[in-house]
C-alpha cells in the first residue's frame, strides 16, 4: 500500500513540474524563412497529450506536428529541423525546395509555344515531387515537361514516375540550346523523349540515350539546321540512324 501512495506521489510530482513555466515552450524562433513560420510551430504547441501532459513541454513537444504544420503553410519547404534552445525555447531552420522545372498536362504542353498560362501545371523538385501551383517561382529550367503519372491525376505530393532519369533528360535539353534553339517543352511517354524547340522543331530520342543523341546531333551540325524552323522533327530513336523531315515536305502533299 505504502509503495502505491509514492508512486501516485511521484507521478504527482512529475506532473506538476511538467506544467511549470520554467520547462514549457515560451518562444519559437524560425531560421532562414518567413518569420510568420513561428505562428504556425506555436499552434502546434496548443493542447495537451491526453490532458495530462502539455504539448509545449521543451521535454515532450510534437516535432512531427510542427514539421506538418510548417510544411502545410508553405508547401516549397523540403525539410524541417528543430532544435531546443534552453529550457523555454525551439529553433527551428527549414530548407527550401529547389524548383526544378514545371509539370504539366499534355494539353498545356501543346500550347507551349504560344501560351504562358500555367493554371493545370506543377513546380516539381530535384526528386520530382509535384509541390506547388505557383506561375511567378524563378524555375532552374523554363522548359515544361509532361510525363504520365502513374494514377493519372496530379496533385501535390506526386511524384513523377522515373524521376531519377530527369536530370539526364534535361542536361540534354539544355545542351540542344546550343545548337540554336532552346527547348521550351520535354515530353516522355513509351520509353521516348521528345523535345519540342523554340523553332518549332521536335527532338525525338530514346529515354537513357541522351549521349548517343546529342553526339548525332553534333556530328550533322553542319548539314542540320534545328533552329531555323524548316524541320518539322528530327528523329534519333534507331541506332546509327537519323529521319529528318522538313515542314516544306509537308506543304508539298
Amino acid at each position: 500500500m505504502l509503495a502505491v501512495v509514492l508512486v501516485c506521489l511521484l507521478l504527482g510530482l512529475v506532473m506538476y513540474a511538467l506544467w511549470q513555466p520554467a520547462v514549457r515552450i515560451s518562444h519559437v524562433e524560425v531560421l532562414g524563412a518567413d518569420q510568420s513560420l513561428a505562428n504556425a510551430a506555436r499552434g502546434a504547441l496548443q493542447g495537451t497529450y491526453l490532458g495530462l501532459v502539455p504539448r509545449d513541454s521543451i521535454l515532450f513537444y510534437p516535432a512531427g506536428a510542427i514539421r506538418g504544420a510548417l510544411m502545410a503553410r508553405k508547401p516549397d519547404i523540403a525539410a524541417v529541423s528543430i532544435f531546443r534552445n534552453g529550457l523555454n525555447g525551439l529553433t527551428v531552420r527549414v530548407s527550401d525546395r529547389v524548383p526544378v522545372a514545371r509539370w504539366c498536362p499534355e494539353s498545356s504542353v501543346a500550347l507551349s509555344t504560344t501560351s504562358s498560362r500555367y493554371e493545370d501545371c506543377f513546380v516539381f523538385d530535384a526528386g520530382g515531387q509535384l509541390y506547388a501551383t505557383s506561375t511567378s517561382v524563378a524555375l532552374v529550367n523554363s522548359f515544361i515537361l509532361h510525363t504520365p503519372l502513374a494514377r493519372g491525376v496530379a496533385s501535390r505530393g506526386t511524384i513523377l514516375p522515373q524521376a531519377e532519369k530527369l536530370p539526364t533528360v534535361f542536361n540534354f535539353a539544355r545542351e540542344v540550346a546550343i545548337l540554336g534553339s532552346p527547348v521550351v517543352a520535354v515530353q516522355i511517354a513509351d520509353g521516348a523523349v521528345n523535345d519540342t524547340l523554340e523553332s518549332g522543331t521536335r527532338i525525338t530520342y530514346l529515354l537513357g540515350h541522351e549521349q548517343a543523341a546529342y553526339t548525332a546531333l553534333l556530328s550533322a551540325r553542319d548539314k542540320l539546321n534545328i533552329a531555323d524552323g524548316s524541320l518539322e522533327y528530327v528523329d534519333l530513336r534507331f541506332d546509327g540512324k537519323m529521319y529528318i523531315k522538313r515542314k516544306s515536305d509537308t506543304l508539298a502533299q
